[in-house]
């Protein structure tokens, strides 16, 4: 699976115009992804997230941009703190800044990271493309989900049982809510029946 980052790693790269092979900041990701904290924004997250890319990468405008927004977009994740995704950005604008990668380049990678916060559907093509592989994780298959849901807890064991599973089923309500979850017609057709019985599923258990 490790073939599977450092050839994207290697093919985004290249994409975006960046000199050198970029090892320090492939390096600093897999670190960040690999913090003792995470529980479901971890390595398995970004490898889903890239292979399931992959089968979709036909549908971007800017490719290696999506690729790159998907790289960075959890490369921050404080527990306690609610500015992940500005820091994300920055920290993909600082990585990408000095080796040949336009500013308008990454200002878009930059946008595409802050599109993850999820607090509105995006209307940037790219932007609803990498938000729509980002949440593909609730229309994956009731086993994978599962553990989904388990390490999400996992992630948040330090709040109580009770206002966890609140929030929770506000948050999983609010994507219920709208009158799509995928924006692309592509993963609407693919994902989006499977992920209102998961949701609606476990809002139900998060009520009980």
């Amino acid at each position: 699976m490790e073939n599977l980052l450092s050839t994207s790693w290697r093919r985004m790269w290249a994409g975006l115009g960046a000199t050198g092979d970029g090892a320090a900041a492939y390096e600093e990701l897999l670190a960040r992804y690999s913090e003792p904290w995470r529980k479901y924004h971890t390595l398995q997250h970004l490898r889903e997230c890239i292979a399931t890319f992959k089968s979709a990468a036909h549908l971007a405008a800017h490719p290696a941009e999506v690729e790159a927004g998907l790289w960075f977009h959890d490369a921050v994740y404080e527990l306690q703190r609610s500015d992940n995704e500005e820091q994300s950005a920055h920290l993909a604008q600082g990585r990408l800044s000095g080796v040949g990668v336009p500013s308008e380049v990454r200002a878009r990678v930059a946008a595409l990271v802050l599109a993850t916060k999820h607090t509105a559907s995006p209307q940037d093509p790219d932007e609803q493309l990498l938000v729509d592989v980002d949440l593909s994780i609730l229309g994956a298959a009731e086993p994978r989900f599962a553990e989904y849901e388990r390490q999400i807890r996992e992630e948040y064991s330090f709040v109580p049982e009770a206002m966890f599973r609140e929030k929770r089923r506000a948050i999983l309500q609010s994507f219920i809510a709208r009158p799509r979850i995928y924006s692309t017609p592509h993963f609407f057709g693919l994902l989006e029946q499977q992920a209102r019985v998961n949701l609606t599923r476990t809002v139900g258990e998060n009520a009980a």
